[in-house]
């Protein structure tokens, strides 16, 4: 649920379009997806190795503080709060508040107040304790992979366009070609598949991590691949590659061609469910970064507080919730993808190159049998790495402002860690240099 939970947001239902825009041809459209899938189970393979033989608290931040130096690991829980993970609460609560008012027949209304009231409400729920956010959870990712069941079901099967799978654009309607427009194509791709290592964060709570979160990893990134092909695939029979490049609301659009008023109403709820289900997750799962981070002495410690009564981080949820409705009153969704996609892949390439580090300093000979050990060793960890710097150095090509401004976000991140080992080391000594009570 956390794996399938975490990838399955807005991205699918909304993203595609912003592909066909960047792609000449149907068969490259799909082709990027697959390309976009192949990267995001190459990630899924190393994750579910560093998962299952350093089950910790905190997932990518124990995994850099670790292997590289504890600054990469501040880095990474800093760009989270600062911006990949409050951005993409903020970009998929513009989506679920866009959806929801399209549903209830108001499409020409703000989105932004409905997506503010959403973060602050999930935020109380998951305040209120784990199994209510988790519950809701579980409910909302049934509702939309069989909301996405029924799309694809449906739509396989519906009269498709003419020559859809053959469809492609003139050269005056290409926004760009060759190998630079599938890159910047596979920027909202990655931004839509990402999310699987939602399951690391909570890894010291698995119950078996060695065996069951390989399982969930891999198990839940192959579903989320086969099920975004196939939905491209209903919305390109349905619209055509025009017709998708057309439209910023592609789900909808498509099952209105096929089924009428009904699958439009039926396509914008599960979206409105989807992005829903994601912000839960989203607000949820996060938090234990800078738990980890506040435990370690290396930022605010009000963050590793638990409310007394629910026992749960509350104040963490507060700050992160916060951000992200600062964000969403700042950013359109396109700007949003761009600054998460920029800061994350630069994290994710980092990760996985960890990878390598402890099979040097953590050999397999040392390691208990049953750990999983990624296939491909060493070199889909140096592909995924080649492939996430692509993504990044994109990002760079097609929006240096975003990029710009995530750098300084993340360059902001240096002299706040060094403050914060500053503080710990006057604490240190503070204590040492203390009597020693009497027992």
């Amino acid at each position: 649920m956390i794996v399938i939970g975490g990838i399955i947001g807005s991205g699918i239902f909304i993203n595609p379009y912003i592909v066909a825009q960047r792609l000449d041809s149907s068969a490259l459209v799909l082709g990027a997806w697959i390309a976009g899938g192949a990267i995001a189970l190459a990630g899924a393979l190393s994750y579910a190795e560093l998962g299952s033989v350093f089950p910790r608290v905190g997932g990518q931040y124990a995994y850099l503080r670790d292997a590289l130096h504890p600054l990469a690991g501040f880095l990474y829980g800093w760009a989270l709060l600062a911006v990949i993970e409050t951005g993409a609460i903020a970009a998929v609560a513009i989506a679920f508040a866009t959806y929801t008012l399209r549903l209830v027949g108001q499409p020409d209304l703000s989105p932004i107040p409905l997506a503010i009231a959403a973060l602050v409400v999930l935020s109380l729920i998951n305040v209120l304790g784990v199994k209510p956010g988790s519950r809701v959870l579980n409910v909302l990712v049934v509702l939309k992979v069989g909301a996405l069941a029924v799309l694809i079901a449906f739509g396989l099967f519906a009269p498709s366009a003419a020559g859809w799978f053959t469809g492609a654009k003139s050269a005056t309607t290409a926004e760009m070609s060759g190998a630079v427009a599938f890159g910047a194509a596979l920027v909202p791709i990655l931004f839509a598949y990402g999310g699987w290592q939602n399951a690391n964060y909570v890894a010291e709570e698995v119950h078996d991590p060695g065996r069951q979160l390989p399982v969930s990893i891999i198990g839940g990134t192959i579903a989320v691949v086969a099920i975004y092909v196939l939905v491209n695939v209903v919305y390109l029979r349905a619209l055509g590659l025009e017709g998708l490049a057309a439209t910023s609301t592609p789900a909808a659009d498509a099952a209105r061609h096929m089924f009428g008023s009904v699958g439009d109403r039926f396509v914008t709820a599960a979206i409105a469910i989807s992005t829903f289900g994601f912000l839960d997750l989203a607000i949820l799962a996060p938090t234990r970064v800078y738990y980890a981070m506040a435990a370690d002495g290396l930022f605010f410690p009000a963050l590793a507080k638990l409310h007394p009564a629910y026992r749960t981080p509350a104040v963490a949820i507060a700050v992160q919730t916060t951000w992200s409705c600062i964000l969403a009153l700042s950013g359109s969704y396109g700007q949003l993808l761009n600054y998460v996609v920029f800061a994350d892949w630069i994290f994710f390439a980092l990760t996985v190159s960890t990878i390598i580090v402890f099979r040097h300093t953590v050999p397999l000979s040392s390691r208990s049998p049953l750990s999983f050990r990624a296939p491909g060793y060493p070199l889909l960890p140096v592909l995924f790495v080649a492939a996430a710097a692509a993504i990044v150095l994109s990002v760079v090509w097609a929006d240096p402002e975003s990029a710009s401004r995530g750098a300084l976000l993340l360059a902001a991140g240096i002299p706040l860690f060094y403050w914060f080992v500053t503080q710990k080391r006057k604490a240190t000594k503070t204590t040492s240099s203390s009597p020693n009570p009497t027992v």
